[in-house]
């Protein structure tokens, strides 16, 4: 029984710490992957290129090495040698023989006019075995090889050496005709030459085949002796002086160093030395990011999904360009990096989008050649990136914004360029073409953008555009069941985006939330008084706290209204909080009226508080439009004390206190909604008489 309650206390802490365990766990298993996908030897600290200047101190040699040939002449190298190996064929001797004894048969049947062969026949008899001997003495191959003239041959049998010669020295088949024609050209009768050149062509057999395997066994012998290095360097020996250009010598033998350095055989100890240093350095990295989330972004942290989804979009970069770099690293700018904070400012903000953005690019300048160039070109590019996107759903403010990464990109690539050079001759324009591919790949955020609102339930301001079109079905359904209601929300939905503007709150947020924000309203529209247009109440045959209970359930019907269609999170957070913990005053005090101890719980709102900038916005700017309609004969004064007196009741109450609101921008809000009623009322400045 005591090990069943054990059990049943450690599940609950866990339940209840079941968020903290998946970010330590989330946490961990990113670092051991990004830690993965990094190079696990010594990184060589230095950077250099081909024809720039050493930007470093001077550089002594730290150990003895060899220097190393540059891929290029050892391509050469392999290239003379396969130029110059000997082929090898194997000689059949019999064949020759057997060549002469049809040779003697052959020569007979032909020439058989006369029993006793003359003089002119045993002369031509002779010529043909000359010719024989010759034929096989040099050797007839059996195909004809695409080897050049001068390529060496070496004839073997039975595994040895015959004889040694050039390739064009071996009579090929498709060449025999014309040495026959010439070996026989003395002879002038032309039947009898026609004759001896038949007779050729039907005993010539060949008898030499090239032996693949010992001509290949042969190369690669000769192959592998081929030196990979040329000369050496001695420990404490000066390589390089800081500012001088690294020409093709200097690049050999810093590129010998770094090879060396990075490829000599680490132990186990070594290994486990840069594992561990890796890890602290990616971990550290990581919990830079986590600690920011929990003390300036306390909502994002405790949210697993979005905690998950802004490490996804980091770990995300880091793969692409690990890919690009084990690929080809001159390729590096293709990676549309300025996605990372564009994103997260379409999601989140811009602060956290920034800070991500240059952690990721710290993680990265762990691998990528030119670390320091890398990663000023990428911070630049990223606080470009935050500044001039205001409003990504907005398709020609996209555009735009990636035209002035891209520049930022070229301008500060070429000052580095010839800072380095001090000229500008030998600029690389290629690197300008990828700068514009990287623009172009960022273009792909907005469908990024969607993919993701799909895959995290996350709403950016793409989302909150198509929400507010008035035209969805929702907004048309309120406007058909609830006119008053639609008409009193696009006037909260247009205070409310004003006063968004003024203190640089989310604007379009805000406006998305005022215009659902009475959604619920649909369940019992004749209850309240924007759509009662008979001039009958139905709560006159209601007990107070019935009516009541009517007017605080409109918010949890919009709660389930707006599930049942999807609305996003963020925006059925402002049907939550509209009203606060506040109570249904007008109900409350008619039934105080006839009972005294009357509980004021009874006619409260469930809450929660707003615990935003615009959540507040919304409360206030409804409480101010709602109660608005009650003015008689309005001026500014009477404007002005009324909004002060709907604002500071609200304040009195502590509606506002979960929400990061200053005073400063309360003030900033009640004038703008002064200014806005003022113009809804049409009132004219009091001249004096």
């Amino acid at each position: 029984m005591l090990h069943l309650v054990d059990m049943k206390e450690f599940l609950n802490k866990w339940y209840k710490n079941h968020a903290l365990i998946y970010k330590i766990l989330l946490f961990l298993v990113t670092t051991l992957f990004i830690v993965y996908l990094f190079p696990k030897t010594g990184k060589f600290r230095y950077s250099f290129e081909k024809g720039k200047p050493w930007q470093s101190e001077n550089l002594y040699a730290p150990f003895n090495f060899a220097i190393k040939k540059s891929q290029t002449e050892v391509d050469s190298e392999r290239l003379e040698i396969e130029e110059n190996a000997s082929v090898y064929f194997d000689k059949n001797s019999e064949i020759k023989d057997q060549v002469h004894s049809e040779y003697e048969s052959k020569f007979n049947q032909t020439f058989q006019d006369t029993l006793v062969l003359n003089s002119r026949d045993i002369a031509l008899y002779k010529s043909g075995k000359v010719l024989i001997n010759y034929l096989y003495d040099k050797g007839i191959l059996d195909s004809d090889y695409s080897y050049p003239s001068n390529k060496p041959a070496i004839l073997t049998s039975s595994n040895t050496v015959v004889k040694q010669l050039e390739y064009s020295d071996l009579v090929k088949m498709s060449g025999l005709r014309q040495r026959l024609d010439k070996h026989f050209s003395n002879l002038t009768s032309l039947e009898r030459r026609n004759k001896m050149i038949s007779l050729f062509f039907d005993i010539i057999k060949p008898d030499i085949s090239l032996n693949k395997s010992l001509t290949l066994n042969a190369l690669e012998e000769e192959m592998a002796q081929i030196s990979l290095t040329r000369g050496s360097i001695d420990q404490d020996q000066l390589i390089i002086s800081k500012g001088q250009i690294v020409e093709d010598e200097e690049y050999n033998i810093l590129n010998s160093l770094k090879s060396e350095y990075e490829s000599q055989a680490w132990n186990t100890t070594n290994y486990n030395w840069v594992l561990v240093a890796y890890t602290l350095l990616v971990a550290l990295t990581l919990l830079m990011l986590l600690l920011f989330l929990r003390k300036y972004r306390a909502t994002v942290f405790r949210n697993n999904t979005k905690v998950t989804f802004i490490i996804f979009n980091v770990v995300l970069m880091v793969v692409l360009s690990t890919l690009i770099i084990n690929y080809n690293s001159q390729y590096i700018y293709v990676v549309p990096i300025c996605i990372l904070p564009l994103i997260l400012k379409a999601f989140f903000d811009a602060r956290l989008g920034l800070f991500a953005h240059v952690l990721t690019v710290l993680l990265l300048g762990f691998i990528v050649p030119n670390s320091y160039e890398y990663m000023f070109l990428q911070i630049i590019a990223g606080i470009v990136t935050i500044l001039t996107v205001s409003e990504l759903y907005k398709r020609a403010n996209l555009f735009i914004s990636v035209g002035q990464i891209t520049l930022i990109y070229i301008i500060a690539y070429f000052a580095f360029f010839v800072i380095q050079e001090g000229q500008v001759t030998s600029l690389k324009w290629e690197t300008f073409g990828l700068f514009i591919l990287c623009g172009l790949a960022t273009l792909f955020v907005q469908p990024l953008i969607y993919i993701y609102e799909k895959i995290f339930g996350l709403v950016s301001d793409v989302s909150l555009l198509e929400l507010s079109d008035t035209n969805t079905k929702l907004l048309k359904e309120l406007s058909n069941k609830a006119p008053g209601t639609f008409h009193h929300s696009l006037n909260v939905a247009n205070l409310a985006e004003a006063s968004a503007n003024e203190i640089g709150a989310n604007a379009m947020l805000v406006r998305v939330g005022a215009l659902y924000h009475d959604i619920g309203k649909m369940t019992n529209p004749t209850y309240f008084t924007e759509n009662q247009s008979t001039g009958i109440n139905p709560h006159g045959e209601l007990s107070n706290r019935e009516s009541a209970k009517i007017i605080i359930d409109h918010v949890l019907n919009g709660i389930e209204i707006a599930k049942k269609n999807n609305l996003p999170d963020r925006v059925i957070d402002f049907i939550r909080t509209h009203h606060g913990t506040s109570t249904v005053y007008y109900f409350y005090m008619k039934e105080k009226a006839n009972d005294e101890e009357t509980n004021t719980e009874d006619f409260e709102y469930p809450g929660p508080k707003p615990f935003s900038k615009e959540t507040v916005i919304l409360m206030m700017c409804d409480g101010v439009e709602a109660a608005s309609k009650s003015l008689k004969e309005p001026t500014t004064t009477k404007i002005n004390e009324f909004v002060e007196n709907i604002i500071n009741k609200q304040m009195e109450s502590g509606q506002f206190l979960n929400a990061n609101i200053t005073f400063k921008e309360i003030q900033a809000i009640k004038k703008v909604l002064k200014h806005k009623l003022a113009n809804i009322y049409h009132l004219r400045i009091e001249y004096p008489e």
